[in-house]
Formats: C-alpha cells, structure tokens, sequence
C-alpha cells in the first residue's frame, strides 16, 4: 500500500460509524485525513466529517480544505455522464 493512500477514507456503502472509526483510527497517528467521496455517497461523506468535527472538538480536530468537482463516467450503456466528487480534509488543530 503507498502512503498517498493511507491517509485517505474513501466513502460507500458501509455503515456510517465505520468510517468515523477509521478516520479517528487514522487521525490518531496522522495530522490529516482526506474523506473522498463521489455521487450518492457524498452526504455521508459530509456526515463523517461533521461527526468527526463536532463530537471530538475536545480531542482537537477541524474541517480543513474542500475540494468539489466531477467525474465523466462511461455507464453500462455505453453514455458518458458526469458524477459529482468531493474530498474533505479533517486536521487536527496546531496549538
């Protein structure tokens, strides 16, 4: 595995807390994680890194830059079509 991506969530289907989980896992040793997320996922994305920011402001963590773009995607039939992408940064706060 490269360290690009080990400081990088990326959202799907699994429960919510599971990735709230794993970017604190992550967190614990990094100054930062990026949650990547695209399409139908994006609101859960959102979700885990308000749950992170919000419920750990004790533990000292911030919602850093975010990127927003989009995608062309080939779908099954054969149409190009564009999927919306983001990518939140979660930091922990420099004292």
């Amino acid at each position: 595995m490269s360290t690009e991506t080990r400081d990088t969530i990326f959202i799907g289907k699994k429960p919510l807390m599971a990735y709230v989980t794993s970017a604190l896992i992550q967190l614990a040793n990094l100054p930062a994680v990026n949650i990547k997320a695209r399409g139908l996922s994006i609101g859960r994305a959102v979700d885990v890194a308000q749950i992170i920011a919000r419920k750990t402001e004790n533990a000292g963590y911030s919602i850093g830059d975010i990127k927003i773009g989009s995608e062309s995607l080939e779908s099954q039939d054969g149409r190009t079509r564009n999927v919306s992408t983001i990518e939140i940064e979660v930091k922990r706060i420099e004292s």
